[in-house]
């Protein structure tokens, strides 16, 4: 063990670490705080002088309140305290999941629950028209930021900088499942640099991860995080680590700058779903089980409803000019129908915009051979460069405009606007039982597989990503999907 630690190249591995005095994650939180604090400060001047214009110093109507721009001043100052008090710039959520943006919509909210408060205890009757235009306004400024900001962080991972060292500490088979899942979540910023092993086990790792070197043993792991320059020790459950021998781990780490990660053993399970309770010292962690019924299911429904509704009346004339696009440009009706699978496997028809020329069913089975030499098509059909296509459906797929009517469907209460993938009769004959349980929540016009990939996912990824959100979705984290979801469409990533 000693010589494969001796023979360790850490210079084979990205640079720029996330910890100590030069990392990249302080020098990037530094300049995060700089966007967030230029965004607001433009926000509330925006605001400040779309509401009252040349005078800026307009007071405040009630007993003792101040001049507006001291009002702005405030909101400004308490904004960007909250980011920070929401840690919404901390390390670990920046580059990879909702966690970022879900702290910035909570950061805006207190903020507008703040001072809303002050305003009630004080009597100070601060302007609705103008707080309703600001933080708004200011949300969608700071998620835009953050977006941009994140794209950024995508293409320095894709290169292999900004990654965290992380050396694995448990069995070989979760070890090997472990490094799968973290180099298939490369934006994630976990880069394994080698594992260690209980006592006596096969040290020769899986052809597929054998490129990841067996420094030691669980009991020199501390000290081998230390030599190899590891910034993370990811321990996963195993009978070789007594509670005892954990708690040292953790102490020998002390003062080394190597964090400690600690891998239960559920995946698979989102934060909100989670209490940690600690008992005698024991970190006991709560997993709620999924439920499928109740009132946040009735909430989501109901909004569902009235955003359908609100869409089609303001998409009324959009959806009028592409339907009269695809009467003129090719023969056919306007609207294609398919028989979908929803939620408890109710069948329904789905409504979209007809993308193909009128005959496209019938080419499906001459096509079906040509279409598994695509990406993730076990089970699904489809072709990237599909001839069925015509050129005003090419136009409607690339930006998902063929899916706007699917919006009658959510009004009916068959769909919803964020869920899983509505799939077709054949496809859930050939799911097993595990994959049956997307169908526990309506399916989605967006969700995770489409701000995932959409079509440039695989079969496998879709699923999960689709069985993730049916058991942990709630109604921030669908907010966040909606507003990656425009980013997707806008970007035109991955449809086709």
């Amino acid at each position: 063990m000693s010589e494969q630690v001796k023979g360790f190249a850490p210079s084979a591995v990205s640079t720029q670490r996330m910890g100590g005095p030069r990392g990249w994650a302080r020098k990037y939180s530094a300049r995060l705080l700089v966007v967030d604090v230029v965004a607001i400060v433009l926000v509330m001047a925006v605001a400040h002088m779309v509401k009252f214009g040349p005078d800026p110093l307009e007071p405040v109507a009630g007993p003792s309140a101040p001049a507006y721009v001291w009002v702005t001043i405030g909101i400004s100052v308490l904004w960007v305290v909250q980011l920070g008090w929401g840690r919404s710039r901390e390390p670990r959520v920046l580059g990879h999941g909702p966690q970022e943006f879900q702290r910035v919509v909570n950061a805006s909210w207190h903020t507008l629950a703040i001072v809303a408060i002050v305003g009630f205890l004080t009597q100070w009757q601060v302007s609705r028209g103008y707080l309703l235009f600001a933080i708004p306004l200011g949300t969608i400024a700071l998620l835009g930021c953050r977006a941009l900001c994140r794209r950024w962080i995508h293409a320095q991972r894709d290169r292999g900088e900004l990654q965290a060292q992380v050396l694995i500490v448990g069995p070989r088979r979760t070890s090997e499942q472990m490094i799968r899942r973290l180099r298939h979540a490369r934006r994630a910023g976990y880069n394994v640099i080698g594992v260690c092993l209980p006592r006596g086990e096969d040290s020769h790792l899986a052809d597929d991860v054998a490129d990841v070197p067996v420094l030691g043993t669980l009991e020199s792991a501390a000290d081998r995080a230390k030599v190899v320059g590891a910034e993370y020790l990811l321990v996963s459950g195993t009978d070789e680590l007594s509670l005892r021998e954990a708690r040292q781990l953790g102490w020998e780490l002390e003062g080394s700058g190597v964090g400690l990660i600690v891998l239960p053993a559920m995946v698979d399970v989102a934060g909100p779903r989670m209490r940690m309770s600690p008992v005698e010292g024991l970190p006991l962690l709560h997993v709620e089980t999924a439920g499928f019924t109740g009132g946040r299911y009735i909430l989501k429904t109901a909004i569902d409803r009235m955003a359908a509704a609100l869409a089609l009346a303001l998409l009324a004339v959009p959806m009028l000019a592409i339907a009269i696009a695809i009467r003129l440009t090719s023969p056919g009706p306007v609207f294609f129908t398919q028989v979908r699978v929803g939620r408890d496997h109710r069948l329904f028809t789905m409504y979209k915009f007809r993308s193909m020329y009128q005959d496209a069913e019938g080419q499906r089975d001459a096509l079906a051979g040509l279409s598994r030499m695509d990406v993730g098509n076990e089970v699904l059909f489809k072709m990237r460069d599909d001839p069925r296509v015509t050129p005003v459906g090419h136009f409607l797929r690339r930006y998902s405009l063929d899916e706007l009517p699917q919006l009658i469907n959510t009004l009916r209460g068959e769909m919803s606007i964020v869920g899983p993938r509505p799939p077709l009769p054949l496809e859930v004959e050939a799911w097993d039982e595990s994959v049956s349980r997307r169908q526990l929540v309506k399916p989605g016009i967006t969700g995770l597989w489409q701000v995932s990939g959409r079509s440039d996912l695989t079969w496998e990824q879709s699923v999960q990503l689709d069985l993730y959100y049916a058991e942990n979705w709630n109604l921030g984290g669908d907010l966040v999907i909606i507003f990656r979801t425009i980013w997707a469409v806008v970007a035109a990533r991955g449809a086709y």
